[in-house]
């Protein structure tokens, strides 16, 4: 028996889940791993996501005038997913609705990953809260 997507993506979604998938809003047409950052986000009507990239050196450039908390660097022995190094831009966060998921998962253009490590997520969610570019609507989200 197959599992429907909205119960796949609803059993799955938590504080530090992780999806793979392509975003329309990225210039790489390639898929990105996304970091689930909301406390309770079954309770959220917006799942807050950041998104890694492996072009570290250009991520840093892009982010040179933003505070260094806002930039988190990940090998593949922080994420077993990963690898190669990769860099989490705290500054730009994806908001997506519950049901965007679940689409892209029943299109099979969504992958779910293995859960981020909650120390790192606070660091991420840490780095949201710092961004100088982050909407207060968003953050919001994040000290609920």
């Amino acid at each position: 028996m197959k599992i429907p997507p909205e119960v796949k993506i609803k059993g799955t979604l938590k504080s530090g889940s992780v999806y793979y998938f392509e975003d329309d809003s990225l210039t790489s047409a390639e898929p990105h791993y996304f970091i689930v950052l909301n406390q309770n986000p079954s309770d959220d009507l917006l799942l807050l996501l950041v998104c890694s990239s492996s072009q570290i050196t250009k991520v840093k450039i892009r982010n040179a005038n933003n505070p260094p908390s806002t930039l988190v660097e990940l090998s593949p022995k922080d994420y077993s997913d990963f690898t190669r190094n990769s860099i989490i831009d705290c500054n730009r966060v994806f908001p997506r609705s519950l049901n965007e998921l679940i689409k892209k998962l029943a299109e099979g253009k969504l992958k779910i990953k293995a859960d981020l490590s909650s120390p790192i997520v606070a660091i991420l969610r840490q780095g949201v809260l710092d961004s100088t570019m982050v909407e207060e609507s968003l953050k919001r989200i994040l000290r609920q």
